[in-house]
């Protein structure tokens, strides 16, 4: 370590972010390997080290002899500011060696609000934020993650993105790479064989194009790019690598124990849900693979409790023969299972013993919108009904207090439909009180959490617009006067941060000039509200010319070049377009397994979908 570093250990807040040396955190002889990697995540040690897909990543590259990866998050405030002052360039955790003199940069881009995080860490590392100056081979800065579908706001900074999911191309990637190492290759000449590989995006080899009014005129791919890119998909999740470790941290981080996905891709079809159409097809883990893993994990971490992560949990096919499984061994080590993403409509009674064989977790259920007809909208396909009859079953399981999740400003949303969201929480506090056998001495609580739609690429509300900030602050306080219920608690996201978050999410890459004019103005951490600063980030779209509500509050027409329409994750434009007509019509579409819809997902995995209906032809 840094002689400099560790003197500056003692003057910052939680200096384990900082040290490495984790339990089961890999060590290599630098001057033994051919690549080496820095995984960045661009936010605090805390998110980083709970975040999945990074456990992933870091062991699969380091499971290579010839490669090692090593972890880069954004250092707190009060260290960055000690680091500046002493000139300590930004470093990986394992060698400490500073991310610059390493041959790849990869950032994992979860959220748009980390946007400003990610060239920040660029500037940290002592590197030039914009691609085109970064002459060199290496360091080659790449991106993956969700946000990604919709790179644009951030392509003038990083040289590649990897749309789609990373077990594969990571590796075919560093392959590539170690050749043009050896043969001394120019930048240029790696991006133009790289975009030949499924599921590389690299920006700086297609041109884009604005009509008078602002909005794209088209994107074109040059030197023998493909004309749209394709996402990666990882057919067989059975055979897929898996970590046989995970690092422990020194300091307690936001999940802290062992996380596994037991499927990828969502059978439902929310039109609000990107997450839902972004991981299709549908691919499930088979209970013995997730029960032996977890079991290692467990083993060689030491931690106690384990979730069984999805986008929908309990709409995993085999999940009572997984949790029998899993409680063999479970119950007797004294490990918990905790089971997110549950639905409504098929929370079972037997499922909240099976939960509360060691120890009781919390519960939350996502009706989404108060009225029947909003639910239809967004083809939750939930009904009252079945939301009262879980709060029942959860009653009578023992919780007394439920967290409910609402979104306001969803399209066709009306005053009625508000005030519904308010009126829903009052009947499940009924619910409560009014069970025959209700615990004597015990009060109930119900939490709404209620967030601001966004519109979101890749779904069939991509069109629509997001409310004003006037009409959103309009409709917050109609729904705090309508909740009259003591017992029911209402917290609202904060709606700067959503207005940003829809504004780059449908952005262009017109947007990169104001991220660096806010980044250079201080912005920082935008998705923690101690940091957020909603002024300078309007100062920065004054400062570039640019109207953030031309990105968020506009409707845009079924035949507008989108900037992302040159990203193919399977999902087809006429399919979204059938589903935007029917969330007008407040006409819902079934799930996945009563009747397949045609998405066109099944086609990235070679015709294969597990939740498709076998007997249907699209």
């Amino acid at each position: 370590m840094n002689k400099n570093l560790k003197k500056l250990l003692p003057l910052v807040q939680k200096p384990a972010r900082y040290t490495g040396g984790e339990l089961n955190s890999v060590m290599k002889d630098k001057e033994k390997i051919d690549i080496r990697y820095a995984f960045c995540f661009p936010d605090s040690y805390e998110i980083g080290m709970s975040h999945l897909g990074i456990k992933i990543l870091y062991s699969l590259v380091n499971a290579r002899e010839d490669a090692w990866c090593e972890r880069v998050f954004a250092p707190w405030p009060d260290m960055e500011e000690k680091m500046r002052e002493h000139d300590i360039a930004l470093f990986a955790l394992e060698s400490g060696d500073p991310i610059k003199d390493f041959d790849m940069i990869g950032f994992t881009v979860q959220y748009e609000l980390c946007y400003t995080n990610i060239i920040n860490m660029i500037d940290l590392a002592g590197l030039p934020l914009y691609s085109k100056d970064r002459t060199a081979l290496t360091p080659l800065i790449v991106a993956g993650g969700p946000s990604v579908c919709n790179a644009e706001p951030i392509a003038d900074f990083v040289d590649l993105c990897m749309p789609g999911e990373g077990e594969e191309i990571t590796n075919e990637l560093i392959d590539l790479l170690k050749i043009h190492k050896k043969k001394g290759s120019t930048k240029q000449e790696f991006l133009r064989e790289a975009a030949k590989l499924d599921g590389i995006y690299v920006p700086s080899l297609y041109d884009v194009s604005y009509n008078d009014d602002g909005t794209v005129k088209a994107i074109e791919a040059k030197d023998g790019a493909p004309a749209t890119v394709k996402k990666r998909v990882v057919g067989d999740l059975d055979n897929v690598f898996y970590p046989e470790k995970l690092i422990v941290p020194f300091i307690e981080v936001v999940h802290d124990r062992v996380t596994h996905e037991i499927f990828r891709g969502c059978i439902r079809g929310c039109r609000f849900c990107q997450a839902g159409f972004l991981y299709r097809p549908i691919r499930e883990k088979s209970p013995e693979t997730i029960s032996c893993q977890c079991e290692h994990l467990i083993k060689t971490s030491g931690y106690d409790e384990v979730s069984l992560s999805s986008l929908s949990s309990s709409d995993y096919t085999q999940l009572e023969t997984l949790l029998d499984k899993l409680l063999e061994w479970t119950v007797p080590q004294k490990v918990n299972i905790a089971l997110p993403s549950l639905r409504v409509d098929n929370f079972r009674k037997d499922l909240i013993e099976k939960l509360t064989s060691v120890r009781r977790s919390g519960l939350t259920f996502a009706p989404e919108a108060g009225s029947q007809r909003m639910r239809d909208v967004i083809n939750k396909n939930v009904t009252e009904e079945e939301i009262m009859s879980t709060s029942l079953k959860a009653f009578e399981g023992g919780w007394t207090a439920v967290k409910l999740y609402f979104m306001l400003g969803l399209p066709t949303e009306t005053d009625e439909d508000i005030k519904e969201i308010a009126a829903l929480a009052r009947r499940v506090v009924d619910v409560f009180y009014a069970m025959p056998e209700r615990p004597k001495g015990k009060t109930v609580a119900v939490n709404c959490s209620v967030s601001t739609f966004v519109p979101k690429p890749f779904t069939p509300f991509q069109w629509e617009p997001q409310l004003s900030r006037e009409q959103i602050l309009a409709r917050q306080e109609l729904l705090k006067t309508t909740n009259t219920n003591r017992k029911v608690q209402i917290s609202f996201h904060e709606m700067h941060v959503s207005f940003l978050e829809a504004v780059f999410a449908r952005g262009d890459r017109r947007l990169s000039k104001v991220i660096e004019t806010a980044w250079r103005n201080g912005c920082k951490f935008d998705g923690w509200d101690e940091y957020f600063n909603f002024d300078a980030w309007m100062k920065a779209f004054a400062e570039c010319g640019l109207d953030p509500e031309f990105y968020a509050n506009r409707t845009r027409s079924y035949d507008e070049v989108l900037p992302w329409d040159h990203m193919d994750y399977g999902i087809s434009k006429k399919f979204l377009i059938r589903e935007s007509e029917k969330a007008k019509q407040a006409q819902t579409t079934a799930h996945c397994r009563e009747q397949c819809a045609g998405c066109g997902a099944d086609k990235l995995n070679g015709g294969e979908c597990d939740a498709r209906c076998k007997n249907l032809v699209f």
